[in-house]
């Protein structure tokens, strides 16, 4: 059911601004790390075990599913990391008069540019341009 959610477009409201995707991804990150650590428990590792033994065709859909979700929460654990260090440069949308929030765009978009260009995960046109537009519409 998360993977499935995790699939789905997203859709939000146009006057978002960029903490809305730090909220975002870390809501996404507290799931999947969830799933991980269950992932790892005893439990599941003893059916695995079984299934293991019984040669059973599942394993494959198994881990398929394991990868899925391990590569899910590393894409949210990256994103929070790079939304995190954007922070100091969208405070000032949050908290200044638009005279005063002038100084910080050029820093935030050096930032944002360098996490399209280092990101494994938030490189895409798509990403970049979505927090553009809650930059955008952080009044």
């Amino acid at each position: 059911k998360v993977l499935a959610e995790n699939d789905q477009l997203r859709k939000e409201a146009d006057d978002l601004g960029p903490r809305a995707e730090l909220d975002y991804w870390k809501k996404k990150l507290s799931k999947f790390s969830y799933l991980m650590e269950q992932l790892k428990s005893p439990d599941v590792k003893a059916v695995l075990g079984v299934l293991t033994a019984a040669k059973s065709k599942l394993l494959k859909k198994w881990r398929a599913l394991d990868i899925r979700i391990t590569d899910a929460a590393n894409e949210a654990k990256d994103n929070v990391k790079y939304l995190y260090s954007l922070e100091k440069y969208y405070d000032p949308l949050y908290n200044s008069d638009p005279v005063s929030m002038l100084g910080a765009i050029p820093g935030l978009i050096n930032a944002i540019k360098m996490i399209q260009s280092i990101s494994q995960y938030y490189n895409t046109s798509e990403k970049i341009s979505s927090l553009f537009v809650k930059v955008g519409a952080q009044q």
